[in-house]
Protein backbone atom coordinates (compact mmCIF):
# COMPACT_ATOMS: atom_id res chain seq x y z
CA UNK A 1 0.00 0.00 0.00
CA UNK A 2 2.56 2.23 0.57
CA UNK A 3 4.62 1.43 -2.18
CA UNK A 4 2.37 2.13 -4.74
CA UNK A 5 1.23 5.24 -3.03
CA UNK A 6 4.31 6.55 -2.45
CA UNK A 7 5.24 5.85 -6.56
CA UNK A 8 1.72 7.67 -7.56
CA UNK A 9 3.07 10.97 -5.29
CA UNK A 10 6.62 10.71 -7.04
CA UNK A 11 4.88 10.41 -10.75
CA UNK A 12 3.13 13.33 -9.89
CA UNK A 13 6.01 15.31 -8.36
CA UNK A 14 8.18 14.11 -11.70
CA UNK A 15 4.62 15.64 -13.75
CA UNK A 16 4.97 18.86 -11.70
CA UNK A 17 8.74 19.40 -12.67
CA UNK A 18 9.84 17.86 -9.49
CA UNK A 19 11.71 14.48 -10.39
CA UNK A 20 13.62 13.09 -7.66
CA UNK A 21 12.41 15.38 -4.97
CA UNK A 22 12.60 14.32 -1.45
CA UNK A 23 9.08 14.00 0.41
CA UNK A 24 8.02 12.23 3.72
CA UNK A 25 5.08 9.81 3.45
CA UNK A 26 4.03 8.05 6.98
CA UNK A 27 1.35 7.41 9.74
CA UNK A 28 -0.42 10.34 11.59
CA UNK A 29 -0.19 9.85 15.16
CA UNK A 30 -4.02 11.44 15.50
CA UNK A 31 -6.22 8.61 13.81
CA UNK A 32 -8.26 11.23 12.85
CA UNK A 33 -5.98 12.57 9.95
CA UNK A 34 -6.24 9.30 7.89
CA UNK A 35 -4.38 6.28 7.34
CA UNK A 36 -1.16 7.79 6.20
CA UNK A 37 -0.02 11.41 5.02
CA UNK A 38 2.31 13.59 2.81
CA UNK A 39 4.21 16.52 2.81
CA UNK A 40 4.80 16.56 -0.82
CA UNK A 41 2.43 19.74 -1.40
CA UNK A 42 4.65 21.55 1.20
CA UNK A 43 7.66 20.43 -0.15
CA UNK A 44 6.82 21.60 -3.97
CA UNK A 45 5.22 25.14 -2.64
CA UNK A 46 8.69 25.52 -0.67
CA UNK A 47 10.22 25.16 -3.86
CA UNK A 48 8.41 27.04 -6.13
CA UNK A 49 7.02 30.07 -3.39
CA UNK A 50 3.69 28.80 -3.81
CA UNK A 51 0.45 28.46 -2.10
CA UNK A 52 1.47 25.07 -0.31
CA UNK A 53 -2.76 24.47 0.04
CA UNK A 54 -3.41 25.49 -3.44
CA UNK A 55 -0.08 23.23 -4.43
CA UNK A 56 -1.98 20.45 -2.12
CA UNK A 57 -4.84 21.10 -4.90
CA UNK A 58 -2.86 20.57 -7.63
CA UNK A 59 -1.01 17.19 -6.09
CA UNK A 60 -4.61 15.29 -5.49
CA UNK A 61 -6.03 17.28 -9.07
CA UNK A 62 -2.92 15.16 -10.64
CA UNK A 63 -3.03 11.79 -8.96
CA UNK A 64 -4.66 8.88 -10.28
CA UNK A 65 -5.68 6.61 -7.37
CA UNK A 66 -7.92 3.93 -7.74
CA UNK A 67 -11.01 3.14 -5.59
CA UNK A 68 -9.65 0.27 -4.44
CA UNK A 69 -7.10 1.58 -2.62
CA UNK A 70 -7.69 4.42 -1.35
CA UNK A 71 -11.38 5.82 -0.20
CA UNK A 72 -11.01 9.08 0.62
CA UNK A 73 -8.40 12.38 0.53
CA UNK A 74 -8.22 15.38 2.71
CA UNK A 75 -6.42 18.82 2.75
CA UNK A 76 -5.36 19.61 6.45
CA UNK A 77 -3.19 22.05 8.03
CA UNK A 78 -0.70 24.44 6.26
CA UNK A 79 -0.89 21.87 3.43
CA UNK A 80 -0.54 17.92 4.26
CA UNK A 81 -2.59 15.72 2.12
CA UNK A 82 -4.35 13.07 4.36
CA UNK A 83 -5.42 9.69 2.48
CA UNK A 84 -7.91 6.79 4.32
CA UNK A 85 -7.24 3.39 3.11
CA UNK A 86 -10.18 1.38 1.27
CA UNK A 87 -11.62 -1.11 3.23
CA UNK A 88 -10.41 -3.73 0.55
CA UNK A 89 -6.87 -2.72 1.06
CA UNK A 90 -7.01 -3.18 5.09
CA UNK A 91 -8.85 -6.91 4.37
CA UNK A 92 -6.05 -7.94 2.08
CA UNK A 93 -3.72 -6.72 4.76
CA UNK A 94 -5.63 -8.84 7.84
CA UNK A 95 -5.62 -11.82 5.11
CA UNK A 96 -1.96 -11.70 4.38
CA UNK A 97 -1.00 -12.00 8.41
CA UNK A 98 -3.44 -14.77 8.34
CA UNK A 99 -1.85 -16.64 5.00
CA UNK A 100 2.23 -15.71 6.50
CA UNK A 101 1.44 -16.29 10.00
CA UNK A 102 4.84 -16.55 12.35
CA UNK A 103 6.55 -14.92 9.30
CA UNK A 104 3.99 -11.35 8.88
CA UNK A 105 6.55 -9.31 9.37
CA UNK A 106 9.74 -10.32 7.77
CA UNK A 107 11.12 -8.89 4.09
CA UNK A 108 13.33 -9.42 1.56
CA UNK A 109 14.40 -5.81 0.71
CA UNK A 110 18.23 -6.63 2.64
CA UNK A 111 18.46 -9.69 0.56
CA UNK A 112 22.06 -10.62 -0.72
CA UNK A 113 24.16 -8.74 2.16
CA UNK A 114 26.16 -10.52 4.37
CA UNK A 115 27.07 -8.83 7.84
CA UNK A 116 28.61 -8.82 10.75
CA UNK A 117 26.77 -8.11 14.23
CA UNK A 118 29.57 -8.40 17.31
CA UNK A 119 28.59 -7.45 20.25
CA UNK A 120 28.93 -7.95 24.19
CA UNK A 121 32.80 -8.43 23.29
CA UNK A 122 33.41 -8.09 27.56
CA UNK A 123 36.95 -8.70 28.40
CA UNK A 124 37.22 -12.13 30.33
CA UNK A 125 37.95 -10.65 33.85
CA UNK A 126 34.86 -11.19 35.68
CA UNK A 127 31.15 -11.46 35.49
CA UNK A 128 28.83 -9.86 33.02
CA UNK A 129 27.55 -6.88 34.32
CA UNK A 130 24.02 -5.17 33.81
CA UNK A 131 25.65 -3.07 30.70
CA UNK A 132 26.70 -5.59 29.37
CA UNK A 133 23.04 -7.32 29.30
CA UNK A 134 21.86 -4.05 27.87
CA UNK A 135 24.55 -4.87 24.72
CA UNK A 136 23.41 -8.12 24.77
CA UNK A 137 19.96 -7.54 24.07
CA UNK A 138 20.53 -4.99 21.63
CA UNK A 139 23.16 -6.60 19.45
CA UNK A 140 20.79 -10.03 19.43
CA UNK A 141 17.70 -7.66 18.66
CA UNK A 142 19.42 -5.56 15.97
CA UNK A 143 20.73 -9.11 14.42
CA UNK A 144 16.89 -10.31 14.54
CA UNK A 145 16.18 -7.01 13.01
CA UNK A 146 18.20 -7.72 10.15
CA UNK A 147 18.03 -11.30 9.87
CA UNK A 148 13.73 -10.41 9.44
CA UNK A 149 14.74 -8.01 6.43
CA UNK A 150 16.55 -10.68 4.67
CA UNK A 151 20.71 -10.05 5.35
CA UNK A 152 22.71 -13.16 6.44
CA UNK A 153 23.39 -12.23 9.70
CA UNK A 154 26.82 -13.51 11.45
CA UNK A 155 26.54 -12.74 15.28
CA UNK A 156 30.22 -12.82 16.58
CA UNK A 157 31.20 -12.97 20.19
CA UNK A 158 35.15 -10.66 20.46
CA UNK A 159 37.29 -11.44 23.25
CA UNK A 160 39.53 -9.41 24.71
CA UNK A 161 41.78 -12.00 26.17
CA UNK A 162 45.49 -10.06 25.42
CA UNK A 163 46.94 -6.87 27.50
CA UNK A 164 47.27 -5.69 30.84
CA UNK A 165 44.29 -6.30 32.18
CA UNK A 166 44.40 -10.42 31.91
CA UNK A 167 47.87 -10.12 32.96
CA UNK A 168 46.20 -8.63 36.35
CA UNK A 169 43.73 -11.49 36.18
CA UNK A 170 45.93 -13.83 35.59
CA UNK A 171 48.01 -12.42 38.67
CA UNK A 172 44.74 -11.80 40.95
CA UNK A 173 43.72 -15.90 40.09
CA UNK A 174 47.27 -16.86 41.28
CA UNK A 175 47.44 -14.85 44.47
CA UNK A 176 43.86 -16.36 45.29
CA UNK A 177 45.11 -20.20 44.80
CA UNK A 178 47.61 -19.52 47.46
CA UNK A 179 45.46 -18.25 49.13
CA UNK A 180 42.82 -20.73 48.96
CA UNK A 181 45.52 -23.23 49.57
CA UNK A 182 47.01 -21.65 52.86
CA UNK A 183 49.55 -19.38 51.88
CA UNK A 184 49.43 -16.78 54.49
CA UNK A 185 49.95 -12.47 53.85
CA UNK A 186 49.33 -13.01 49.97
CA UNK A 187 47.81 -9.95 48.34
CA UNK A 188 46.33 -9.27 45.37
CA UNK A 189 48.73 -6.96 43.06
CA UNK A 190 48.19 -3.36 42.50
CA UNK A 191 45.47 -2.79 40.10
CA UNK A 192 44.33 -6.45 40.17
CA UNK A 193 40.78 -7.60 40.93
CA UNK A 194 39.27 -8.71 44.27
CA UNK A 195 35.90 -10.38 43.66
CA UNK A 196 34.33 -13.02 45.58
CA UNK A 197 34.17 -14.65 42.03
CA UNK A 198 38.35 -15.21 42.03
CA UNK A 199 38.05 -16.80 45.06
CA UNK A 200 35.71 -19.29 43.69
CA UNK A 201 37.77 -20.12 40.27
CA UNK A 202 40.65 -20.38 42.85
CA UNK A 203 38.79 -23.58 44.47
CA UNK A 204 37.91 -24.51 40.87
CA UNK A 205 41.47 -24.44 39.65
CA UNK A 206 42.97 -26.59 42.60
CA UNK A 207 40.09 -29.09 42.53
CA UNK A 208 40.86 -29.50 39.07
CA UNK A 209 44.90 -29.29 39.14
CA UNK A 210 45.22 -30.72 42.35
CA UNK A 211 46.87 -29.12 45.73
CA UNK A 212 50.84 -29.58 44.01
CA UNK A 213 49.26 -26.34 41.72
CA UNK A 214 49.69 -23.95 44.28
CA UNK A 215 53.34 -24.96 44.85
CA UNK A 216 54.55 -24.16 41.80
CA UNK A 217 57.04 -21.22 40.98
CA UNK A 218 55.44 -17.98 40.34
CA UNK A 219 56.35 -17.72 36.68
CA UNK A 220 54.53 -20.86 35.94
CA UNK A 221 51.79 -20.41 38.09
CA UNK A 222 50.66 -17.41 36.54
CA UNK A 223 51.11 -18.72 33.20
CA UNK A 224 48.32 -21.51 34.10
CA UNK A 225 46.56 -19.25 36.19
CA UNK A 226 46.33 -16.94 33.11
CA UNK A 227 44.85 -19.94 30.70
CA UNK A 228 42.37 -21.27 33.35
CA UNK A 229 40.90 -18.25 34.52
CA UNK A 230 40.28 -16.95 30.73
CA UNK A 231 38.55 -20.55 30.53
CA UNK A 232 37.01 -20.35 33.25
CA UNK A 233 35.56 -16.70 33.04
CA UNK A 234 34.71 -17.60 29.28
CA UNK A 235 32.43 -20.62 30.23
CA UNK A 236 30.82 -18.59 32.86
CA UNK A 237 30.14 -15.54 30.47
CA UNK A 238 28.62 -18.48 28.08
CA UNK A 239 26.43 -20.11 30.45
CA UNK A 240 24.92 -16.28 31.49
CA UNK A 241 24.79 -15.21 27.74
CA UNK A 242 22.77 -18.83 27.01
CA UNK A 243 20.44 -18.69 29.81
CA UNK A 244 20.00 -14.90 28.53
CA UNK A 245 18.80 -16.17 25.43
CA UNK A 246 21.71 -14.90 23.59
CA UNK A 247 23.66 -17.19 21.16
CA UNK A 248 26.72 -16.63 18.95
CA UNK A 249 27.67 -18.06 15.64
CA UNK A 250 31.27 -17.16 15.93
CA UNK A 251 33.73 -16.38 18.94
CA UNK A 252 36.65 -14.07 17.87
CA UNK A 253 39.99 -13.72 20.16
CA UNK A 254 42.26 -10.64 19.87
CA UNK A 255 45.38 -13.04 21.51
CA UNK A 256 44.81 -15.21 18.12
CA UNK A 257 45.28 -11.77 16.30
CA UNK A 258 48.98 -11.67 17.53
CA UNK A 259 49.40 -15.26 17.42
CA UNK A 260 48.45 -15.56 13.65
CA UNK A 261 50.70 -12.63 12.65
CA UNK A 262 47.65 -10.26 11.58
CA UNK A 263 47.82 -7.68 13.25
CA UNK A 264 51.77 -7.35 12.38
CA UNK A 265 50.37 -7.97 8.59
CA UNK A 266 47.58 -4.52 9.60
CA UNK A 267 50.20 -2.18 10.38
CA UNK A 268 52.59 -3.55 6.98
CA UNK A 269 50.34 -3.04 4.53
CA UNK A 270 49.28 0.44 5.94
CA UNK A 271 53.17 1.27 5.81
CA UNK A 272 53.00 -0.14 2.60
CA UNK A 273 50.34 2.02 1.27
CA UNK A 274 52.20 5.11 2.88
CA UNK A 275 49.84 5.68 5.45
CA UNK A 276 51.86 5.47 8.46
CA UNK A 277 54.68 7.90 9.85
CA UNK A 278 57.76 7.59 12.99
CA UNK A 279 57.68 10.98 15.08
CA UNK A 280 58.93 10.85 18.70
CA UNK A 281 59.79 7.52 18.49
CA UNK A 282 56.38 5.85 17.67
CA UNK A 283 54.31 5.09 15.19
CA UNK A 284 51.73 6.95 13.53
CA UNK A 285 48.54 6.34 11.09
CA UNK A 286 47.50 9.20 9.36
CA UNK A 287 43.90 9.32 10.04
CA UNK A 288 43.85 13.03 9.46
CA UNK A 289 43.71 12.23 5.45
CA UNK A 290 40.28 10.63 6.36
CA UNK A 291 38.36 12.94 8.39
CA UNK A 292 39.97 12.33 11.85
CA UNK A 293 40.54 15.23 14.58
CA UNK A 294 44.10 14.41 14.62
CA UNK A 295 46.81 11.41 13.63
CA UNK A 296 46.77 7.75 15.83
CA UNK A 297 49.11 6.51 17.43
CA UNK A 298 49.80 2.51 16.46
CA UNK A 299 52.71 1.63 18.22
CA UNK A 300 53.90 3.79 21.15
CA UNK A 301 57.87 4.69 22.24
CA UNK A 302 58.14 1.79 24.41
CA UNK A 303 57.52 -0.71 21.41
CA UNK A 304 54.02 -1.84 22.45
CA UNK A 305 50.85 -1.56 20.51
CA UNK A 306 47.62 0.53 21.14
CA UNK A 307 43.95 -0.51 20.74
CA UNK A 308 43.81 0.30 17.44
CA UNK A 309 46.45 -2.09 15.44
CA UNK A 310 44.26 -5.45 16.53
CA UNK A 311 41.30 -3.68 16.33
CA UNK A 312 42.37 -2.73 12.39
CA UNK A 313 43.27 -5.86 12.21
CA UNK A 314 40.12 -7.55 13.32
CA UNK A 315 37.94 -5.72 10.92
CA UNK A 316 40.52 -6.60 7.87
CA UNK A 317 40.02 -10.28 8.96
CA UNK A 318 35.90 -9.25 9.29
CA UNK A 319 36.44 -7.53 5.57
CA UNK A 320 38.07 -10.41 4.19
CA UNK A 321 35.84 -13.44 5.46
CA UNK A 322 32.74 -12.06 2.60
CA UNK A 323 31.12 -9.38 5.39
CA UNK A 324 29.42 -6.55 3.07
CA UNK A 325 28.71 -4.58 6.21
CA UNK A 326 29.65 -4.76 9.91
CA UNK A 327 27.38 -3.68 13.34
CA UNK A 328 29.53 -3.21 16.38
CA UNK A 329 27.94 -2.86 19.57
CA UNK A 330 30.23 -0.72 22.02
CA UNK A 331 29.85 1.04 25.26
CA UNK A 332 28.93 4.36 25.11
CA UNK A 333 32.30 5.45 26.21
CA UNK A 334 33.88 4.79 23.07
CA UNK A 335 32.26 7.18 21.36
CA UNK A 336 35.15 9.13 20.71
CA UNK A 337 37.20 5.68 18.88
CA UNK A 338 34.55 5.75 16.29
CA UNK A 339 35.90 8.54 13.98
CA UNK A 340 39.94 7.11 14.32
CA UNK A 341 38.00 3.07 13.07
CA UNK A 342 36.26 5.10 10.47
CA UNK A 343 38.74 6.64 9.32
CA UNK A 344 41.82 3.66 9.24
CA UNK A 345 38.79 1.22 7.42
CA UNK A 346 38.88 4.31 4.47
CA UNK A 347 42.75 4.83 4.55
CA UNK A 348 42.09 0.69 3.75
CA UNK A 349 39.97 1.52 0.98
CA UNK A 350 36.56 0.37 2.41
CA UNK A 351 33.23 1.49 1.73
CA UNK A 352 31.65 4.30 4.32
CA UNK A 353 28.52 1.60 4.91
CA UNK A 354 30.95 -1.21 5.80
CA UNK A 355 31.24 0.11 9.23
CA UNK A 356 28.58 0.71 12.05
CA UNK A 357 28.59 1.35 15.73
CA UNK A 358 25.39 1.14 17.70
CA UNK A 359 26.37 2.69 21.51
CA UNK A 360 24.97 1.26 24.95
CA UNK A 361 25.39 3.89 28.11
CA UNK A 362 25.04 2.70 31.23
CA UNK A 363 22.42 1.03 33.38
CA UNK A 364 21.35 2.21 36.75
CA UNK A 365 19.53 -0.41 38.71
CA UNK A 366 17.27 0.61 41.15
CA UNK A 367 15.47 -0.90 44.32
CA UNK A 368 12.97 0.60 46.57
CA UNK A 369 14.07 3.59 45.12
CA UNK A 370 17.82 3.46 46.29
CA UNK A 371 20.40 2.63 43.66
CA UNK A 372 21.56 -0.94 43.78
CA UNK A 373 25.40 -0.53 43.18
CA UNK A 374 27.15 -4.00 43.36
CA UNK A 375 26.51 -7.84 44.28
CA UNK A 376 28.72 -9.68 46.55
CA UNK A 377 30.23 -11.60 44.00
CA UNK A 378 31.26 -9.27 41.85
CA UNK A 379 32.47 -6.94 44.60
CA UNK A 380 31.71 -3.72 42.39
CA UNK A 381 28.58 -3.72 40.40
CA UNK A 382 25.64 -5.68 39.77
CA UNK A 383 25.91 -8.88 37.78
CA UNK A 384 24.20 -9.88 34.77
CA UNK A 385 22.64 -13.14 36.13
CA UNK A 386 21.82 -11.21 39.54
CA UNK A 387 19.45 -9.25 37.10
CA UNK A 388 17.61 -11.57 35.47
CA UNK A 389 17.64 -14.48 38.14
CA UNK A 390 15.43 -11.66 40.08
CA UNK A 391 13.07 -10.33 37.66
CA UNK A 392 13.53 -12.81 34.63
CA UNK A 393 14.71 -13.22 31.49
CA UNK A 394 11.40 -11.71 29.32
CA UNK A 395 11.89 -8.43 31.78
CA UNK A 396 14.98 -7.99 31.41
CA UNK A 397 15.13 -8.11 27.96
CA UNK A 398 12.17 -5.50 27.41
CA UNK A 399 13.27 -3.63 29.55
CA UNK A 400 17.16 -3.33 27.99
CA UNK A 401 14.81 -2.54 24.58
CA UNK A 402 12.33 -0.19 25.95
CA UNK A 403 14.76 2.98 25.19
CA UNK A 404 17.21 3.75 22.75
CA UNK A 405 20.90 2.23 23.26
CA UNK A 406 22.32 5.43 23.37
CA UNK A 407 20.36 7.18 26.08
CA UNK A 408 20.77 6.73 29.78
CA UNK A 409 18.59 3.89 31.57
CA UNK A 410 17.31 3.46 34.96
CA UNK A 411 16.54 -0.31 35.28
CA UNK A 412 13.38 -0.55 37.85
CA UNK A 413 13.57 -3.87 39.44
CA UNK A 414 10.71 -2.83 41.89
CA UNK A 415 8.75 -2.01 38.45
CA UNK A 416 9.68 -4.92 36.54
CA UNK A 417 8.60 -7.53 39.04
CA UNK A 418 5.27 -6.11 38.97
CA UNK A 419 2.34 -8.22 37.89
CA UNK A 420 0.08 -5.49 36.94
CA UNK A 421 -0.49 -3.01 34.01
CA UNK A 422 2.27 -0.59 35.08
CA UNK A 423 4.97 -3.04 34.22
CA UNK A 424 5.39 -2.83 30.36
CA UNK A 425 6.47 -6.65 29.75
CA UNK A 426 3.54 -7.70 31.84
CA UNK A 427 1.25 -5.24 29.80
CA UNK A 428 2.23 -6.72 26.52
CA UNK A 429 2.24 -10.83 27.75
CA UNK A 430 -0.92 -10.63 29.21
CA UNK A 431 -2.79 -9.01 25.62
CA UNK A 432 -1.62 -12.21 23.88
CA UNK A 433 -2.43 -14.53 27.13
CA UNK A 434 -6.56 -12.29 26.64
CA UNK A 435 -6.44 -13.29 23.10
CA UNK A 436 -5.46 -16.77 23.53
CA UNK A 437 -7.89 -17.04 26.24
CA UNK A 438 -10.70 -15.95 23.89
CA UNK A 439 -9.84 -19.01 21.30
CA UNK A 440 -10.23 -21.26 24.69
CA UNK A 441 -13.39 -19.38 25.78
CA UNK A 442 -14.45 -20.34 22.27
CA UNK A 443 -13.26 -24.09 22.04
CA UNK A 444 -11.69 -22.85 19.18
CA UNK A 445 -8.14 -23.53 17.62
CA UNK A 446 -7.08 -19.83 16.27
CA UNK A 447 -5.46 -21.87 13.41
CA UNK A 448 -8.24 -23.71 12.20
CA UNK A 449 -10.16 -20.07 11.79
CA UNK A 450 -9.85 -18.80 7.97
CA UNK A 451 -11.15 -16.69 5.94
CA UNK A 452 -11.77 -12.94 4.18
CA UNK A 453 -12.37 -10.47 6.93
CA UNK A 454 -15.70 -8.90 6.25
CA UNK A 455 -14.98 -4.83 8.21
CA UNK A 456 -18.50 -5.01 7.49
CA UNK A 457 -19.62 -7.06 10.26
CA UNK A 458 -16.62 -5.01 12.52
CA UNK A 459 -19.15 -2.12 14.06
CA UNK A 460 -17.15 -0.73 16.98
CA UNK A 461 -14.22 2.04 16.76
CA UNK A 462 -11.81 -0.38 18.48
CA UNK A 463 -12.19 -2.87 15.86
CA UNK A 464 -11.03 -0.72 13.38
CA UNK A 465 -8.23 0.66 15.68
CA UNK A 466 -7.25 -3.00 16.12
CA UNK A 467 -7.22 -4.03 12.66
CA UNK A 468 -5.28 -0.48 11.37
CA UNK A 469 -2.13 -1.01 14.48
CA UNK A 470 -2.07 -4.56 13.61
CA UNK A 471 -0.83 -3.79 9.11
CA UNK A 472 1.84 -1.43 10.37
CA UNK A 473 3.96 -4.13 12.03
CA UNK A 474 6.09 -5.10 8.60
CA UNK A 475 7.34 -1.46 8.02
CA UNK A 476 8.12 -0.77 11.79
CA UNK A 477 10.16 -4.11 11.45
CA UNK A 478 11.70 -2.23 8.44
CA UNK A 479 12.25 0.93 10.22
CA UNK A 480 13.60 -0.60 12.83
CA UNK A 481 16.24 -2.61 11.40
CA UNK A 482 17.24 0.41 8.73
CA UNK A 483 17.98 2.37 12.19
CA UNK A 484 19.15 -0.19 14.12
CA UNK A 485 16.76 0.45 16.49
CA UNK A 486 15.07 -2.53 18.61
CA UNK A 487 13.19 -0.07 20.57
CA UNK A 488 11.08 0.95 18.12
CA UNK A 489 9.79 -2.90 18.09
CA UNK A 490 8.80 -2.18 22.13
CA UNK A 491 7.50 1.29 21.63
CA UNK A 492 4.81 -0.86 18.78
CA UNK A 493 4.11 -3.91 20.55
CA UNK A 494 3.14 -1.48 24.24
CA UNK A 495 0.97 1.03 21.40
CA UNK A 496 -0.47 -2.37 19.90
CA UNK A 497 -1.55 -3.84 23.22
CA UNK A 498 -3.31 -0.88 24.14
CA UNK A 499 -5.63 -1.33 21.44
CA UNK A 500 -5.89 -4.86 21.97
CA UNK A 501 -6.88 -4.63 26.00
CA UNK A 502 -9.10 -1.72 24.68
CA UNK A 503 -10.73 -3.66 22.03
CA UNK A 504 -11.01 -6.73 25.03
CA UNK A 505 -12.61 -4.30 27.58
CA UNK A 506 -15.02 -2.79 25.22
CA UNK A 507 -15.93 -5.17 22.60
CA UNK A 508 -17.28 -8.53 22.83
CA UNK A 509 -16.03 -11.58 20.57
CA UNK A 510 -17.35 -15.15 21.85
CA UNK A 511 -21.11 -14.18 21.72
CA UNK A 512 -20.98 -11.28 20.28
CA UNK A 513 -24.41 -8.97 21.00
CA UNK A 514 -24.35 -7.86 17.05
CA UNK A 515 -24.81 -11.95 15.75
CA UNK A 516 -22.65 -14.78 14.06
CA UNK A 517 -21.11 -12.60 11.79
CA UNK A 518 -19.40 -9.79 14.11
CA UNK A 519 -18.40 -12.91 16.12
CA UNK A 520 -16.61 -14.93 12.98
CA UNK A 521 -15.11 -11.26 12.22
CA UNK A 522 -13.82 -10.56 15.80
CA UNK A 523 -12.25 -14.07 16.10
CA UNK A 524 -10.37 -13.52 12.70
CA UNK A 525 -9.50 -10.38 14.13
CA UNK A 526 -7.94 -12.46 17.73
CA UNK A 527 -6.32 -14.75 15.41
CA UNK A 528 -4.64 -11.84 13.70
CA UNK A 529 -3.51 -9.58 16.48
CA UNK A 530 -2.45 -12.40 18.89
CA UNK A 531 -0.08 -13.57 15.37
CA UNK A 532 1.85 -10.14 15.33
CA UNK A 533 2.11 -9.70 19.27
CA UNK A 534 3.87 -13.11 19.11
CA UNK A 535 6.32 -12.43 16.22
CA UNK A 536 6.97 -8.80 17.65
CA UNK A 537 7.97 -10.77 21.41
CA UNK A 538 9.30 -13.60 19.54
CA UNK A 539 11.45 -11.08 17.24
CA UNK A 540 13.00 -9.50 20.74
CA UNK A 541 13.80 -12.78 22.03
CA UNK A 542 10.54 -12.56 24.64
CA UNK A 543 8.21 -15.29 24.91
CA UNK A 544 4.64 -15.00 24.21
CA UNK A 545 2.37 -16.54 27.03
CA UNK A 546 -0.81 -18.15 26.71
CA UNK A 547 -1.53 -17.56 29.91
CA UNK A 548 -0.39 -15.35 32.79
Amino acid sequence: MNDRLRTELSRVASRLGADGIEFVLERPRDAGHGDLATNLAMVLARRDRANPRKTAERVLQELQLPTSLVAKTEIAGPGFINFWLADSQLADAHRRILEQGADYGRSSWGAGLKVNVEFVSANPTGPLHVGHGRGAALGDAIASLLEWVGHSVTREFYVNDAGVQIDKLARSLWARVREVAGYKDVAIPEGGYHGEYLLENARQALAAEGRAFADLPEAEGIRRSRLLALRIQREEQDRDLELFGVRFDVTSSEQASYDSGRVDRAIALLAARGLTYESEGALWLRTTSFGDDKDRVLRKSDGSLTYLGPDIAYHMDKHDRGFDRVVDVWGADHHGYIPRMRAALAALGYSPEFFDVALVQLVKVTRDGEEVKMSKRSGEFVTLRDLFEEVGVDAARFFFLALPGDTQMTFNVDLAKKQTDENPVFYVQMAHARLSGIFRTAERDPESLTGFLDLGALPAPQDMDLLKKLIVFPETVEKAARERAPHRITVYLRELATAVHAWYHHTRAVGAPEGEATEGARLLLARAARTVLANGLNLLGISAPDRM
